[in-house]
């Protein structure tokens, strides 16, 4: 590359930006410049021409029209090596733009303050800014394109050495488009939502996601696997968390770590999840951590072993302690005190991820599930159980108060089991957990064969109605004294009827929670 004609700067987020630029004038460009990207580098004491004086004409419709002219667009656009273009340029007095640095109007942040004022939001829809940047991207093989601050100095490094390699030209152009493309995304899902019209689920769905890890392989060795995560996620998450230690993570590992630390924003108190192949075979609450991690362990300790477990509590060195004291994959936590830290440590593959505070968090959002050719798209099952003790109880005998607390408990268990999902517990600990069986009195008889702790006055949660009383027979031979279920089965006179004769007492919820 020559000596560098003109840089054209134009950027919302100025982090960096001024030692780019005196780099770039150093180089022998000239910047051009708008507003306060043109404020900040001349107050740096950095030369630069504003854009209105390069094209000859002012900003207009209260900046809406800065860039948008042919010395613009046709100093990014034209070909150097094609006499044609070339010529044209001279003959309309438009000079090569070798350098473009652009960051957009902050349309994400902007839409994400609460109440935001939809004229405030239209407002900061940049409609030059991407177009610089695609005009550029398109002719990469001319004009560098910057829109990634982080990208200035490797960028600044290649222009000081004469040349930038086309590798980092075309790295730098699939930036540009997956950056307007996902803030197109933004704009038309945003939109969608708006107005009389607005569609909770839009005709047309537009995701984006960044690469975030390479997987050692998929979920056999045989399949090549990578992980990516939503830009722009707030809410704490396996995807959001840092990994403080051991290998890495592994697809079925991110897969059950989710489901583990899912599990355990359902409680308030301190809470230990443990989860093997995506079911939690263990789940407890405690005075502390390492209370509940015992507890959540004696469910199935068989089981647990090689588990993932997630606590909604900082890990001390007492849980730390009983963690090493056998084979875990992963632990998760908001965060782990030094000296639980240092303890855990010492197993070297053990896998430690930090997710942050649970405490506020803004729980909404979308669960997608990847089809052959197409995708299905839901709310995320938020639903929660405002007051057990208010929900319709059809059986002649109503809960004790223990029994409330166990429903209550199980109930938040079941949710996150793989349908047919059965539960017993008691208000505290799980005490045997069936999933995933075809038949529902098979997951019954799959929970009781599981149970390691006595089932005798425990009770059972059920994530959908029971279509026969064959399961409920079951549950009430193996201990099982309350009930909680959806209720909505043809049969459910009968389930009721089999309870009373046997002196059990059913909560009805009126919601299910099928997971498949």
């Amino acid at each position: 590359m020559g000596k560098l004609s003109h840089a054209l700067i134009s950027v919302s987020d100025k982090t960096g930006v001024v030692e780019f630029a005196r780099g770039l004038v150093e180089l022998g460009a000239t910047i051009l410049s708008t507003g306060g990207t043109a404020n900040a580098i001349r107050t740096a004491g950095v030369p630069v021409t504003e854009v209105s004086s390069h094209t000859g004409s002012p900003e207009i419709l209260g900046g809406r029209v800065k860039t948008l002219h042919p010395k613009i667009h046709g100093g990014l656009l034209g070909r150097r090596g094609r006499a044609d273009d070339v010529q044209q340029m001279q003959e309309q007095g438009i000079e090569p733009i070798d350098v473009v640095v652009v960051n957009l109007y902050p349309f994400e942040s902007t839409i994400a303050k609460p109440d935001c004022p939809f004229e405030d939001a239209i407002e900061n829809i940049d409609i030059g800014g991407p177009s610089m940047l695609r005009s550029a991207a398109k002719n990469h093989a001319d004009v560098v394109v910057v829109v990634d601050p982080g990208d200035y100095g490797r960028v600044l490094e290649a222009l000081q050495s004469g040349s930038v390699p086309l590798t980092l030209r075309r790295e730098l152009a699939r930036k540009v488009f997956r950056h307007t493309s996902r803030y197109d995304g933004l704009i038309a899902n945003y939109l969608g939502r708006q107005g009389e019209t607005a569609d909770k689920f839009p005709a047309s769905l537009s995701l984006t996601y960044e690469r975030a890890e390479i997987l050692r392989y998929g979920e056999n060795p045989h399949q090549e696997g990578a992980f990516y995560r939503e830009i722009g996620g707030t809410e704490p998450s396996i995807s959001l968390g840092r990994q403080l230690h051991g290998k890495a993570m592994s697809y079925n590992n991110y897969l059950d770590a989710n489901s583990a630390l899912e599990l355990a924003k359902e409680f308030s108190d301190p809470a230990v999840v443990i989860i093997k192949h995506n079911n939690p075979c263990g789940v407890a609450l405690g005075e502390t951590p390492v209370e509940a991690y015992r507890k959540a362990r004696e469910t199935d300790p068989v089981s647990a072993f090689g588990g993932v477990i997630a606590c909604n509590r900082p890990v001390d060195p007492d849980m730390a302690k009983e963690v090493t004291s056998t084979f875990v994959e992963v632990l998760i936590a908001p965060v782990f005190t030094d000296e639980a830290l240092a303890e855990l440590q010492r197993k070297k593959d053990l896998r430690l991820l930090t997710v942050g505070s649970l405490e506020s968090q803004t729980r909404d959002g979308y669960d997608l599930k990847k089809l052959v050719g197409g995708l299905i798209l839901q709310d995320r099952d938020l639903g929660a159980l405002a007051d057990v003790k208010a929900l319709t109880v059809p059986t002649k005998r109503k809960p004790t108060d223990d029994e409330y607390a166990a429903c209550a408990f199980a109930w938040k268990v079941c949710k996150h089991v793989k349908s047919n999902a059965i539960v017993f517990a008691n208000a505290t600990q799980t005490v045997g957990v069936g999933a995933g069986q075809m038949s529902r009195v098979d997951s019954v008889k799959l929970a009781e064969m599981k149970a390691n702790l006595p089932i005798k006055g425990c009770v059972m949660a059920s994530d959908a109605f029971f279509p026969f009383r064959d399961g409920l027979d079951a549950a009430v031979r193996a201990g099982v004294t309350a009930v909680i279920q959806p209720g909505g089965s043809i049969r459910d006179e009968e389930v009721v009827k089999a309870a009373d004769e046997q002196d059990v007492a059913m909560i009805l919820t009126g919601m299910r929670h099928f997971r498949h």
